[in-house]
């Protein structure tokens, strides 16, 4: 049966307090509405139709999803008329799934939930059961039969004491939701057309009105304060903290990892406190994470050791750091830093579109990019490659078992033979031969009876 989602993402968010639309605020490094075009695409939908209106330029083009189109409410006149917008790109059959912009964490199983209790031919509302339910539309029954619902601004002080709530989430057969649309009225409160006015509609045309039920209230809880969203922040991450541990992975404190991404970790890895995680990162067994780190889109294998305050950050490219490699502290890996087994780096070395063979180190104060490092390189500290000309890139390849010295310059494009030594000190503007001393220095002069100047009186 054809399926179609509208997801209403129209308001302003006047409490945010922020000239940035609501639904572009970001939870765990997406935006709002990206977690729900996200959660729905997993629904295989024939279309997702977003409503935008307050910053609706901003928001069509910071979002994606299969099947993605828009369609703009101006003005924002209530949920109802901001579904009305969304129908002329509804076709009749099937079933509509309407979910809400600024519900980031409502899960695709429950979604599914949802269109199944609908079935093509009953209204299904998607409710939960909350012990503080202010600002929520109530659920009212009658024999245990739904018979509307009542915005919370509209609701009287018995109907405020339910505690079963509609989540803004429903799904209906798309032909008779156009229809029970065209009837909404504005004879209300705010003047606005309720989208919740359907139900009653329902109930009026003989029309089935199902519930599913939510699976926690994490997931329907909606965005419309900063406070809100801090909070709701804290609560997501532990749940990721707590999935975290349970396959065998030890946190220093859960209150205090940020995951903005995916992160996939073996067993007995440790990750310390107020670590951050941002798109795609593997951590292997055993690897061992220091406090205050950043790492995004990175591979790390079995038993390295990230120490603290270092600074990963693989971009596009990504970065791999080989199994049981030492890196940092305040290291700094960029795009295309590619370590194998047992490399080193130090503190304040930096390493970009680099690979680096088994064994080699660069342990203080390095700069190496666009360098290829063989095995067992001992790279000194202060040393550099200069690998741009102030126009274009060239690259540095340094042979296994070289050893560079402390404050060397490699001007690339250069080689540097196996097993060469390369003197500290030395500005090394050409190739270098394997297995020998390769110096490059000023003759020391001693002058004598020179005096240091003294400022004038």
């Amino acid at each position: 049966m054809a399926l179609n989602i509208v997801i209403m993402a129209a308001g302003k968010g006047t409490r945010m307090k922020s000239k940035l639309p609501k639904v572009l605020h970001r939870l765990a490094g997406r935006s709002l509405l990206q977690h729900v075009l996200d959660s729905a695409a997993g629904l295989g939908a024939q279309r997702i139709v977003a409503i935008t209106g307050h910053g609706a330029e901003t928001v069509e083009a910071r979002v994606s999803a299969p099947g993605l189109c828009f369609v703009r409410q101006e003005p924002q006149l209530g949920t109802g008329h901001a579904v009305q917008q969304a129908v002329p790109l509804l076709p009749d059959e099937g079933t509509t799934l309407i979910l809400n912009g600024d519900v980031p964490l409502i899960r695709t199983d429950t979604l599914r939930a949802l269109v199944q209790a609908c079935a093509g031919r009953q209204l299904a509302l998607l409710t939960i059961e909350l012990a503080d339910a202010s600002g929520y539309g109530r659920i009212v029954r009658e024999r245990g039969a739904v018979r509307g619902i009542v915005e919370h601004k509209d609701a009287t002080p018995v109907q405020r004491s339910i505690r079963e709530v509609y989540t803004g989430v429903m799904a209906a057969p798309t032909a008779t939701l156009k229809q029970w649309l065209a009837r909404l009225k504005n004879d209300n409160v705010q003047g606005e057309y309720y989208l919740t006015d359907v139900v009653g509609m329902a109930v009026a045309d003989g029309v089935g009105v199902a519930t599913s039920a939510a699976t926690s209230e994490i997931e329907v809880l909606g965005i419309n304060s900063p406070v809100q969203l801090a909070d709701l922040e804290r609560r997501y991450q532990r749940t990721l903290a707590d999935a975290l541990m349970e396959s065998g992975v030890r946190l220093a404190d859960p209150a205090r990892i940020d995951i903005r991404g995916e992160l996939v970790a073996a067993a007995d890895v440790e990750i310390d406190v107020n670590c951050v995680f941002e798109g795609r990162v593997s951590l292997g067994e055993d690897v061992s994470i220091g406090a205050n780190c950043f790492i995004r889109n990175a591979t790390i294998a079995a038993g390295a050791m990230i120490h603290p305050c270092t600074h990963i950050d693989g971009e596009a490219l990504g970065v791999r750091v080989g199994a049981g490699s030492l890196v940092g502290p305040f290291a700094r890996l960029r795009p295309g830093a590619d370590l194998a087994e047992d490399v080193h780096i130090g503190n304040f070395v930096e390493v970009k579109n680099s690979t680096l063979a088994r064994g080699a180190k660069a342990n203080h104060l390095a700069y190496l990019g666009d360098a290829t490092v063989g095995e067992r390189v001992n790279y000194g500290a202060g040393s550099i490659t200069a690998n741009y000309d102030g126009a274009n890139k060239h690259r540095t390849v340094i042979g296994a078992d070289v050893h560079v010295g402390s404050n060397c310059v490699l001007v690339a494009p250069i080689t540097i033979g196996e097993g060469a030594t390369i003197g500290g000190g030395s500005t090394v503007t050409k190739s270098a031969p394997a297995r020998q001393l390769t110096l490059v220095r000023a003759k020391q002069v001693v002058i004598e009876n020179w005096t240091r100047p003294t400022k004038k009186k």
